[in-house]
């Protein structure tokens, strides 16, 4: 499998764009709520923590057959990142599989930007012939198990690390 490039993604009201250091500034402040780290581990990172791990991202995977895709979402009408996508694009044993996720900042929260994102991000892997598509969501964080459902995702019942894994795809185990 050949590496996987990030272009923009466009949906009805927002741009994914591709991840660049010069957004760790703005996404430092998207991201700066505590309760956003609620279900994700972690907490807030500085812009400079911020700036460094999105260097890290942009840099790529060392590994040729893995894409490291990162996208920040824009809001656009009001011209603002509110949160960003993920996708880690590597092969399987029936051809290939992206693992997702999605963060939105809490003041845009509920407002459906999450479901569109998560959505567009699993429209453009299917266009690139990524046969499956994983995301693992806590299992009480409602909010992100609405999102997959949205975003075709279904539950497959199995745990990875406390989390319950959902699958798009070819029903079978991707280790």
């Amino acid at each position: 499998m050949s590496r996987v490039v990030a272009d923009v993604i466009t949906t009805g009201r927002l741009d994914l764009l591709p991840l660049l250091v010069e957004h760790a500034d703005d996404m430092a402040e998207v991201l700066s709520d505590p309760a956003l780290h609620t279900f994700i581990g972690g907490v807030p990172e500085t812009r400079h923590a911020l700036r460094a791990r999105y260097e890290r991202l942009t840099a790529g995977s060392p590994d040729p057959g893995v894409s490291w895709l990162n996208w920040v979402i824009r809001l656009r009408g009001e011209d603002r990142l509110t949160g960003f996508v993920q996708a880690t694009v590597g092969p399987s044993a029936r051809g290939s599989v992206a693992e997702i996720a999605w963060v939105v900042g809490t003041p845009w929260q509920g407002r459906g930007i999450a479901q569109e994102a998560a959505g567009g991000l699993v429209d453009w892997l299917g266009l690139r012939r990524v046969g499956t598509v994983v995301a693992h969501i806590h299992p009480d964080h409602r909010a992100s198990a609405a999102v997959a459902r949205a975003a075709g995702l279904t539950p497959t019942g199995e745990e990875h690390d406390g989390e319950i894994r959902w699958r798009l795809g070819p029903p079978r185990h991707d280790r």
